[in-house]
């Protein structure tokens, strides 16, 4: 319910009121019960009083909105739809009920109107995390995985100490790594790159052994390939296997005369190798 907290509007019309014994019975107080029915999660009380208030007169795009939020979390994704519509039709300027309406397309698998519907939510409010939230799942539901990502660091940019949108960005970043992978795999199967990238991630994971392996066959597959002699090199090192060390620097500076990385390691060496 909390993520909707921003989307409530408990206000049916402006100005002053006057208490009187008959305030239970106008439309804003009818609206009153049904958003707190909603907050409650008591969602055929809080739809009983929308159409109460609807009846009433107080056809406003507000109430349409807080109707829609009823049906989605109900799994009437289509009712809600059609409510936010309404509320659209109502207000063209009104964000909520789009933001709304995109999650409901997602959940019938009408991604790329989701898409459109949510754009426009977040064109009319930019700062709406809920929105841009929306928008990102979207766009990974479509496959638009740079999109989705420029959404996330909108995200992260909001809320720069929320470690959520750290983790969303940084999953959103992994998911493009991977498919860029998968489609690296069914270009060229035996491509030096995916076997330095398996190398780079048994490295990580100190799985030396494999390491070696990998950007061995990563060389085999393009021995003029820049950085993987260099790895090769950083893990003898670390290994003390000095002779291996000199070997593979060497191979990188013939690949790249003027890299740092190779003559930094061939000065650590050295150093080493005197002690």
């Amino acid at each position: 319910m909390g993520a909707w907290r921003a989307l409530f509007l408990v206000v049916l019309f402006p100005g002053p009121r006057v208490a009187s014994a008959q305030d239970a019975a106008t439309p804003q107080a009818t609206f009153e019960r049904g958003v707190e029915s909603l907050k409650a999660g008591r969602l055929e009380e809080a739809e009983t009083a929308f159409r109460r208030v609807l009846q009433q007169g107080g056809r406003e795009p507000y109430v349409y909105n807080n109707l829609a939020i009823v049906h989605q979390q109900q799994g009437r994704h289509r009712e809600a739809v059609a409510e936010c519509r309404e509320a659209i039709r109502l207000d063209a300027a009104y964000s909520a009920p789009r933001v709304v309406m995109g999650g409901s397309l997602l959940a019938l698998g009408r991604v790329a109107e989701a898409v459109t519907t949510l754009e426009a939510a977040v064109k009319l409010l930019p700062k709406e995390r809920l929105a841009r939230e929306q928008l990102a799942r979207a766009y990974e539901r479509a496959g638009r995985l740079s999109a989705a990502i420029e959404q996330y660091r909108a995200l992260r940019d909001l809320s720069p100490g929320d470690p959520e949108a750290a983790y969303q960005l940084g999953r959103a970043y992994l998911r493009l790594s991977e498919w860029a992978m998968q489609r690296l795999r069914d270009t060229d199967p035996g491509s030096a790159r995916i076997y330095q990238a398996l190398g780079h991630n048994y490295r990580v994971q100190g799985r030396v052994d494999l390491a070696v392996r990998a950007f061995e066959r990563a060389a085999q597959a393009d021995p003029k390939l820049p950085e993987i002699h260099l790895a090769l090199a950083q893990i003898h090192v670390e290994q003390k296997n000095w002779a291996s060390a000199r070997v593979e620097i060497e191979r990188e500076l013939e690949v790249v005369p003027e890299s740092a990385g190779a003559r930094a390691l061939k000065r650590r060496l050295e150093a080493e190798e005197k002690r």
